[in-house]
């Protein structure tokens, strides 16, 4: 092995096919699309899908029911625990402080609060859905809940 040709025929940045510029190109007359048929005029393209004339499988797998994830709520859940760990006693937090502090994401619809996780102080908690085992862990903790109606 040479060392000088190691490099030799890399090209980083191959020049596009130059098609339908004289028969001294290589690529002149038909433009390497052959002669007649449906792939030489202009225009023709395959849908995405297609399977050469196969029954496409989005078209053999059955499709039943009906899928409401589109427009259902995005909840957004955040434990208890998490909620003591972060805050001080005497917090009042909403769905807007938790966004600030990057516990939540800026984007939803819903704010379920759960009851995992132990809670020692007591804080106001206001969120749009509450598990039973978080209200009774936030009012044993001293605290109180409020829920917030959705516009």
């Amino acid at each position: 092995m040479i060392l000088n040709d190691v490099q030799t025929g890399i090209q980083t940045r191959k020049a596009r096919k130059r098609v339908g510029r004289g028969s001294g190109s290589g690529h002149g007359k038909t433009a390497g699309r052959g002669h007649k048929g449906f792939f030489s005029r202009s225009g023709s393209s395959r849908r995405q899908g297609f399977q050469g004339g196969q029954m496409p499988l989005f078209r053999r797998v059955a499709k039943r029911g009906f899928n409401n994830r589109q427009f259902s709520p995005e909840v957004v859940v955040i434990n208890v625990g998490t909620l003591g760990e972060k805050f001080e006693a005497g917090a009042e937090i909403c769905p807007k402080v938790l966004a600030e502090k990057g516990l939540i994401p800026s984007r939803f619809d819903l704010l379920k609060v759960l009851g995992d996780g132990e809670l020692s102080s007591a804080i106001t908690v206001k969120a749009h859905r509450f598990s039973a085992s978080a209200e009774t862990k936030i009012t044993a903790a001293g605290g109180k809940f409020e829920v917030i109606s959705v516009e």
